[in-house]
């Protein structure tokens, strides 16, 4: 069927300040752009679609997230956001009201750094709230869990319990256990709880998507095979859910290195197709999170000297899983936060760089140093970021670090002003999927409607233009579609989002008040918002 796109905003996305009058797409490609005038006398029109002013863009795809655990968050026990321990602690004992004793209580997304006394849930506290039930509380990096004392009997930890490779088991003063499990050590609790079924990581993955959808997300590059009991139900749900082609979503899958023998077992390489799903780079984690006090840094943590963060592998390891990546014709694309993380992982690819036409990718980048620009630069990488964590970090990200070892962390500017290729993501359910949160926090610098309109590191704001473009060609080059995704304009996929107003004519604080109006993937109008003006 061959619709006609007109009457908005029409940005191409090809360069800044770019627009056309109308679009022409058949099936899921886009024809031809111009004069609408033309274009209606050049082609046999069966559908119009007037944008009645609205802003269409190129569909928006986050580069990177946990698409099925993103969907769990209205499955579980969600304290996002909560601002205070007892709200937290108060909605951990409204869920044990409808909960059986024994029954597993798994929450997320508790923040320390949003409470007053910034001291994270502890296992009395949670002993207290939830007596007769093993508790398990993910924090909002999902890097760290806080656990009552059922949760660690159930794992048959004892007192003499040491800390694993890449993990921490926290003490207290005296020795005692507190509760916290950071990285590595997650798993001696996470592997003890009961299985989830089938259809329930079936269930998740169909929320997730649809809540994409209406936050105008027509894609994501997405890390979730290693994370429900077996890569065999992670994989069946993505197929069930994507494999056919009938569900308008395009995921990009990253395969984690713990689950990839199997991939390949099963045939699959990087690039390969399955319906509406694809497969990206090998998946490596290097170090934590700051929030936790795992990131690895060259220097000790401001805040706490004693601790440097934590290396998730070893050089020996790394560089075993990165060959390891390279024997399957793999990219790879590796977590990494702390500057010395980063260091370990700039030493590894400059070994065994990826093969010709490929490109590795460096996921946050948040703590950097010019030294270590410079030799990015100099390889086949991309780097994707996530605007948002700026919003959630600061200012107390600065006392973690310190004030004065700033100038190169979460200097988006600064990487883009490098030539360097980055796109823009979320890590939901880390942070909001919504990309205009990531878009706001971009050209602002600031957190979401802070009524004191306080602006951090205010040199690296960037752009509408290069903000909207981490979403759109950046999301594009980082998958292998620069030829084909991200821009409207003949040949490339049929994906739009339509704002009902102008990102690039409206004030910075009007950012967040813009609605989706429509979702369109492939030519297919996958959400159209209610109560937006319609179109027609």
């Amino acid at each position: 069927m061959k619709t006609i796109w007109y009457n908005g905003m029409i940005y191409t996305m090809g360069k800044e300040g770019e627009t056309v009058e109308a679009v022409v797409t058949e099936n899921d490609l886009i024809i031809e752009t111009g004069s609408l005038t033309i274009l209606q006398q050049k082609y046999n029109i069966e559908r119009s679609i007037d944008l009645n002013g609205a802003m269409m863009i190129p569909g928006l795809v986050d580069s990177h997230m946990h698409l099925i655990g993103y969907g769990e968050t209205s499955l579980k026990l969600n304290v996002s956001g909560m601002a205070s321990k007892i709200n937290v602690l108060n909605a951990i004992k409204e869920k044990v009201k409808t909960s059986s004793p024994g029954e597993w209580i798994i929450g997320e997304g508790w923040d320390e750094n949003l409470w007053v006394d910034k001291i994270p849930l502890l296992k009395n506290e949670l002993d207290e709230a939830a007596p007769k039930n093993p508790v398990v509380m993910k924090r909002v990096c999902r890097h760290v869990i806080a656990v009552n004392s059922m949760a660690m009997d159930a794992a048959n930890i004892d007192y003499g319990a040491e800390s694993p490779i890449g993990g921490v088991i926290e003490r207290g003063k005296n020795g005692e256990f507190i509760g916290i499990f950071k990285d590595e050590a997650q798993e001696l609790i996470l592997s003890k709880m009961p299985s989830v079924t089938d259809g329930y990581v079936e269930k998740a993955l169909r929320i997730g998507i649809e809540n994409c959808w209406k936050h105008g997300l027509t894609g994501a590059h997405t890390e979730d095979l290693s994370y429900y009991d077996t890569y065999e139900k992670a994989i069946t749900a993505f197929l069930r859910v994507l494999g056919d082609g009938s569900l308008p979503f395009k995921a990009h899958l990253l395969v984690h290195h713990k689950v990839v023998d199997e991939w390949k077992k099963d045939g699959y390489r990087f690039m390969s197709k399955v319906g509406n799903i694809e497969f990206g780079a090998m998946k490596i984690f290097i170090d934590g999170s700051l929030g936790g006090r795992t990131a690895l840094l060259s220097k000790p943590y401001a805040d706490d000297p004693t601790t440097q963060g934590t290396a998730i592998h070893n050089i020996s390891e790394l560089k075993e899983l990165v060959v390891k990546a390279r024997k399957y014709n793999m990219p790879i694309a590796t977590h990494v936060i702390g500057d010395l993380a980063f260091e370990y992982v700039l030493d590894v690819i400059e070994e065994f760089p990826p093969p010709n036409g490929m490109n590795d990718r460096l996921i946050h980048a948040q703590i950097l140093r010019a030294d270590l620009i410079e030799r990015v630069k100099k390889l086949q990488v991309e780097i994707d970021i996530q605007p948002g964590f700026m919003a959630s970090d600061f200012p107390w990200v600065m006392d973690r670090i310190g004030k004065k070892n700033m100038e190169n962390n979460y200097a988006w500017k600064t990487l883009l002003d490098n030539g360097l290729h980055c796109s823009g993501g979320s890590d939901a359910p880390i942070e909001a999927v919504n990309p205009l949160l990531g878009i706001h926090a971009a050209v602002t610098r600031e957190k979401p409607f802070d009524p004191k309109h306080n602006v951090y590191m205010p040199e690296q704001k960037l752009s509408m233009f290069e903000a909207i473009s981490l979403y759109t060609t950046g999301a594009a080059f980082a998958c292998g579609h620069a030829h084909d995704r991200g821009m409207i304009k003949a040949g490339y996929t049929a994906d739009f989002t339509i704002f009902n107003q102008d990102l690039f004519s409206i004030e910075k604080e009007d950012i967040l008040k813009t609605i989706v109006e429509m979702t369109i993937v492939d030519g297919h109008i996958v959400f159209q918002n209610k109560k937006a003006k319609a179109l027609s």
